[in-house]
């Protein structure tokens, strides 16, 4: 990417109008819904309809997850050799058999194996998508075009959760097969898309050549870029904080009502799907992206402070019912635009300090932190939130304001570095 600012008005025209732009988001929006529309129904079904205890689904979804943060520089280092769009070709319809597979499972070691797989199709598939917006779309809108990009995908989930809803009221198997065959039809209907994406003449012609240099395996020796992976990652606990801190202290530590969770999520998912292309706005470069990351680590200690205030509140009475619910609202809506802003700050880091000749790769590692601080991310609020209460609020308040402060002194360029050395350009 480069440092070129494009003024809001000229990016808004160029999403809207864009043909290569309209297909991503269109592949963003079916994928999403099938991932909605699974990910809803799918802890029931493999209870209910498989058979298997809490505990078993737990242990094999973490082991999925531990493959799923492995996956993502071998199949990004695969990309940059064989090309993102061709490797997507073959992922796509994969991962659409892998959630036909759990129809025919009947045991804890086939579901533990087929959950593995499909991980590492779900994980590996991110990094490699990644790696083809980086090479396909224009430098100067790749930031609004990602943040237009998960917008749509969480849209999406909301369709494909909306969906869901009615296979849980019906609550049989044949209901949630029905929901495997749509997420399945919802992965070709994405690869279809593909198939008929037009890549731009440029990025072929640089693909070529970045795959004749493929070889170079360049990001597990960037330093750089790992420490920035690394702190970016812990600023990705806030999706814990969302799935697993929010709930567990609403039910355990407040008199909220439990339906303030609903509340939490969809003013979260609202944030994003009408404000992710408006706080990218002036995300232009490596230091404003980092400026960003820190801003929106400090609104995720807010928020945390606000949670911590919603338990401090609680006790007998409406009243504090009432303090507590708005203290977990307001937490709620400071910590989603705190999400916003390094979501937007994190794409242009994982893009600009990346070699260009190995996106695929430098994509892998950085996916690979995220997918690692959501696997690490339910232990972490169990360590801090679940056990210490409001001083475990304190320690990730801390945590976030850290890790967001540091980034921009971490993106600084070596002295002894070149710009547009390997490890990454400062642009």
């Amino acid at each position: 990417m480069t440092s070129t600012a494009v003024r809001p008005p000229v990016v808004g025209r160029l999403l809207r109008l864009d043909p290569l732009v309209r297909r991503l988001a269109l592949m963003s929006l079916v994928t999403t819904v099938g991932n909605g529309l699974f990910s809803t129904v799918s802890v029931l079904f493999f209870t209910r309809s498989i058979g298997l205890t809490p505990g078993r689904v737990a242990l094999g979804l973490t082991a999925a997850g531990v493959c799923g943060v492995l996956a993502g520089v071998p199949m990004g280092r695969l990309a940059d050799r064989v090309g993102s769009r061709r490797l997507l070709l073959v992922t796509g319809p994969l991962e659409a058999l892998a959630v036909l597979g759990y129809a025919f499972v009947h045991s804890f070691a086939a579901f533990v194996a087929l959950t593995c797989v499909a991980t590492v199709l779900e994980r590996g598939g991110a990094a490699v998508r990644s790696a083809l917006i980086a090479r396909a779309v224009p430098a100067e809108t790749q930031v609004h075009t990602r943040a237009l990009l998960r917008s749509v995908m969480n849209a999406g989930l909301v369709v494909g959760s909306a969906g869901a809803a009615l296979a849980l009221q019906a609550d049989s198997r044949a209901a949630y097969v029905a929901v495997l065959v749509l997420d399945a039809l919802t992965f070709q209907g994405a690869a279809a898309l593909l198939a008929g994406l037009s890549v731009p003449a440029g990025a072929a012609a640089a693909a070529r050549e970045r795959r004749a240099v493929a070889g170079r395996r360049t990001a597990l020796r960037d330093g750089r870029y790992l420490l920035v992976t690394g702190l970016h990652a812990v600023l990705e606990l806030q999706l814990a904080v969302l799935t697993v801190a929010i709930p567990l202290w609403v039910v355990l530590a407040t008199g909220a009502p439990p339906a303030l969770v609903a509340v939490v999520n969809v003013v979260n998912c609202l944030l994003v799907v009408l404000f992710q292309v408006r706080a990218s706005r002036g995300i232009t470069d490596v230091p404003t992206s980092a400026r960003a990351c820190a801003r929106g680590g400090l609104l995720l200690a807010a928020g945390c402070l606000l949670y911590a205030v919603a338990g401090s509140s609680s006790g007998s009475g409406s009243g504090s019912a009432a303090l507590a619910a708005a203290a977990i609202v307001a937490g709620a809506l400071i910590h989603s635009l705190g999400e916003l802003l390094t979501s937007a700050g994190g794409w242009t880091l994982s893009l600009d300090l990346a070699d260009q000749r190995a996106h695929g790769e430098y994509q892998g590692v950085f996916m690979s932190g995220q997918a690692a601080a959501h696997v690490l991310g339910p232990l972490v609020m169990s360590l801090t939130v679940v056990a210490h209460g409001s001083a475990g609020w304190l320690v990730l308040a801390a945590l976030f304001t850290v890790s967001g402060a540091a980034l921009p002194a971490a993106v600084r360029p070596r002295e002894s570095a070149g710009r547009g050395a390997a490890s990454g350009k400062d642009r």
